[in-house]
């Protein structure tokens, strides 16, 4: 079985690389997770991951007279396969985006969960590419009506192109904010459910600065926890390895932004 994900917001800033390591740990509980950093442009995830020092990353396997292989760009992290990106610009400029096609079809062969940390933005052809591979997105979002309308923009771009939503996830909740009046908001545009409401958090800063996600780190923690919540909601859905892996071998690069 292989189902794709997209961790995708409409802006940076509201956590989604914690919440795609989050996610993952909790998923990899129950099954097979990879997680693959597809923020090519301002990739984050190596330093979460405690993987800066990675030797080979995606921007190698999308760079064309590149001799990697997908295999030697995975690292086995907190029970989780994780495929990070590098930082270096000149190598962003290099890669070819439409690569990462073909690197997720090859992943797709041997694990259960892709989780594909997105771009914040959909202003390239390699910020939309990972949503347009995904079987559904999950939406991050700050429990405010400006960071609703913006991941609105993301779900109208993914649905064009047949990507479903699996869900939102409500991050950095204060206590004094009113997340039941967005959420019911959110209840009313979004194709899927509220996943979860996870509460504003020291411990995740403090994950970040050690080089490790939030459920390694705080495993008790009660962000950590509302992470677990979403992960269960995630209804996870079979499929044929072998079969996805060459639908998304044939995926349509978009051309639109």
């Amino acid at each position: 079985m292989v189902e794709a994900f997209a961790v995708a917001s409409g802006k940076g800033g509201t956590g989604k690389t914690t919440s795609t390591l989050a996610l993952g740990m909790a998923l990899a509980e129950e099954y097979d997770v990879t997680v693959i950093d597809a923020d090519t442009g301002m990739a984050n995830l190596l330093f979460h991951a405690g993987l800066d020092d990675a030797d080979v990353t995606l921007h190698d396997l999308l760079i064309d007279d590149h001799d990697a292989a997908v295999s030697d760009a995975v690292y086995e992290r907190f029970g989780l396969s994780v495929v990070p990106c590098g930082t270096s610009l000149a190598a962003f400029e290099a890669a070819d985006p439409g690569r990462l096609r073909d690197v997720v079809a090859e992943l797709a062969a041997d694990t259960d969960v892709l989780l594909l940390d997105s771009p914040a933005a959909l202003g390239s052809k390699s910020a939309v590419l990972p949503v347009v591979l995904a079987d559904r997105i999950v939406v991050v979002l700050q429990p405010t009506v400006p960071s609703l309308s913006d991941g609105l923009k993301v779900q109208e771009y993914a649905h064009s192109y047949g990507t479903d939503t699996a869900g939102v996830v409500f991050n950095r909740v204060r206590p004094d904010e009113n997340v039941e009046t967005i959420a019911e908001q959110a209840g009313r545009y979004f194709g899927g459910q509220t996943l979860a409401s996870v509460p504003e958090s020291d411990a995740v800063r403090a994950a970040r600065r050690e080089g490790k996600p939030l459920l390694a780190h705080a495993p008790d923690d009660p962000a950590a926890d509302a992470f677990r919540e979403a992960a269960a909601r995630l209804d996870v859905r079979e499929g044929d390895g072998r079969e996805v892996a060459e639908r998304f071998k044939s995926a349509v690069v978009p051309e639109r932004i």
